[in-house]
């Protein structure tokens, strides 16, 4: 699993008010990183680049919409159980699908966890079929039965953030 200690990593104060601020509220315009420039006054250079450095730092994952699965096409939940040893392997491997969004590791005999999102059924079931003809694991396949709105932003108080903060990633 890779991991990340934040007392390695010094993030720019334009870093931080990025991640703080445009969890949501991400500029809908034809230029957002000339938009978020504009309301950080800086250059979208800037922007840019403090956005490019917290992707090299695994602190940010994707910048990138969030549909209503139902409209955009099939969607489901996905689990796989994953030797530990190859759990990168396996979590790279599933994070090449552009199709793939909140790959996650939990504690569990299934413990790599990702979303898959296709313009259909069929597609999506295509997706499923690489995945395991990739890995060589089965996917233990969860559609959903009802929806709920989960908020998952944060506000991060970095002045406290100390040496033991750390960060997990899998996903994209």
């Amino acid at each position: 699993m890779s991991e990340l200690n934040l007392s390695e990593v010094r993030l720019s104060e334009l870093q931080q008010r990025i991640i703080n601020r445009y969890q949501k509220g991400f500029p809908l315009v034809e230029q957002p990183y000339v938009e978020i420039a504009e309301q950080l006054a800086v250059s979208e250079q800037q922007v840019i680049e403090a956005i490019e450095e917290l992707h090299r730092y695994q602190a940010l994952s994707r910048v990138g919409a969030v549909f209503d699965h139902k409209k955009a096409g099939a969607s489901t939940l996905a689990a796989m159980a994953v030797p530990e040893q190859q759990l990168d392997k396996i979590a790279a491997i599933v994070n090449q699908f552009e199709q793939v969004n909140h790959n996650y590791e939990r504690e569990h005999d299934y413990n790599l966890w990702f979303v898959v999102t296709a313009s259909d059924l069929l597609a999506l079931n295509r997706v499923l079929e690489q995945i395991e003809l990739l890995t060589g694991l089965p996917i233990l396949v969860l559609p959903m039965e009802a929806s709920y709105h989960i908020d998952l932003g944060f506000t991060i108080d970095f002045a406290s953030t100390n040496s033991t903060a750390t960060v997990n990633k899998v996903g994209h």
